[in-house]
């Protein structure tokens, strides 16, 4: 789930992981937030065309509406109160969401997640990339399914 990327580039890169670790969808606002284009299309290098993409008008409902089938909502940011991304269980029906590029998770869509995750930041800079971000916690949930983390 993606609240208010912005970004094409961003966007095509997450595509591009989602299909290649397996995810069954993608959900992206209907506002406030780059649709399908032809540099997403790109930047996917084809994934468009192996995913589901659903976009929705209110993604804080369609939170609500997938916690109703057991569906459990990780949110990744860099806050305080979040688990360090190593340590969250990530067996279990899962909705990732990601934030925009400058602004993060919205408050209402966070305060709907069951659990909020971080990446750990040892350099100077304070926070990664969105697609970047994603990528690495796609990647963490593909590699603890398989039992290789």
């Amino acid at each position: 789930m993606l609240d208010s990327v912005q970004d094409p580039q961003n966007f095509g890169t997450l595509l591009r992981t989602a299909e290649a670790v397996g995810v069954h969808g993608v959900v992206i606002a209907e506002r406030r937030a780059v649709g399908v284009t032809p540099a997403v299309a790109k930047a996917s290098a084809g994934a468009i065309n192996h995913l589901k993409i659903a976009r929705v008008t209110n993604l804080a409902r369609t939170i609500e509406n997938l916690k109703r089938e057991n569906v459990w909502v990780v949110g990744v940011e860099n806050v305080p109160e979040a688990k360090d991304f190593s340590r969250m269980d990530y067996k279990m029906p899962l909705a990732l969401v990601l934030g925009s590029e400058g602004e993060g998770i919205g408050r209402l869509v966070r305060e709907k997640c069951d659990f909020l995750v971080r990446l750990p930041m040892w350099g100077k800079v304070g926070s990664l990339n969105v697609a970047i971000a994603g990528s690495i916690i796609l990647y963490a949930v593909k590699m603890q399914r398989e039992g290789k983390a």
